[in-house]
C-alpha cells in the first residue's frame, strides 16, 4: 500500500475502499456531518477517485491548503450568491476573490449579493466555509472560474470545516454540470 503524508495531521490511519482512499486523524471530534457522508457516497455511487483528508479545522484558503498540502491554487473555494430572486453556487481558485462585475455580467444581473450564514445554512446545510463546490447537490445551478479548470487535482471543504476531498477537476465539472466562465479577480 503506498504511503501518504499530510502536513499538519498526526496519528492518521489510512484504509482503502473501493476508488477512494480516506486519510483520518486518530480522533476527528464532529469532523464528519450529513453533508460530508451524502458527498462522499454520491463519488463513490459516480465512480470517480478521489480522496478523504481529515484534519484540523480551517477557516481560510490559506489554512486549508496547509493541512492539505495542496497549493492554493487548486483549491476549491465554493461561495452562494443571491442573484435577483435565485442563488447561484460559484467555484473559484482559493487564491482569488470574486470580480462583482464580472460576475453580474455572466449572470446577467445588476443585483448580488453574498448569501447569509442563515440563508446558507438553510440552502446547504453547511456553515460558511464547509460548502462543497457541487451546488447541483442542493438544488443550485454552478458557475465555474476558468482558471480553476487549469488545475489537473482540485482540493475542497467537504460539508465540515475539518473534512476534505481531493479530486480530479475534469470529474468535478462533469458531475458538477458547472458552466466555466471567467468571473474571479486576475
Amino acid at each position: 500500500m503506498p504511503s501518504y503524508r499530510v502536513r499538519g495531521a498526526v496519528g492518521l490511519t489510512i484504509s482503502r475502499a473501493g476508488r477512494y482512499t480516506r486519510l483520518a486523524m486518530a480522533d476527528p471530534t464532529q469532523a464528519r456531518t450529513a453533508v460530508t457522508d451524502r458527498l462522499e457516497r454520491w463519488l463513490s455511487e459516480a465512480g470517480v477517485p478521489f480522496r478523504v483528508l481529515e484534519h484540523a479545522p480551517v477557516f481560510t484558503s490559506e489554512e486549508a491548503a496547509r493541512e492539505r498540502g495542496t497549493p492554493l491554487e487548486a483549491g476549491a473555494k465554493a461561495l452562494v450568491v443571491r442573484a435577483e430572486d435565485r442563488y447561484v453556487h460559484l467555484v473559484l481558485p482559493g487564491h482569488r476573490r470574486v470580480d462583482n462585475a464580472r460576475l453580474r455580467a455572466s449572470l446577467g444581473t445588476r443585483k448580488l449579493r453574498f448569501a447569509t450564514p442563515e440563508e446558507l445554512l438553510a440552502l446547504t446545510g453547511c456553515p460558511p466555509g464547509a460548502v462543497p463546490p457541487f451546488g447541483n447537490l442542493f438544488g443550485l445551478p454552478v458557475l465555474l472560474d476558468e482558471e480553476l479548470t487549469r488545475c489537473e487535482e482540485i482540493a475542497f471543504n467537504a460539508g465540515s470545516n475539518a473534512v476534505s476531498i481531493t479530486m480530479r477537476c475534469e470529474d468535478f465539472v462533469r458531475l458538477s454540470g458547472a458552466r466555466v466562465c471567467r468571473f474571479a479577480q486576475a
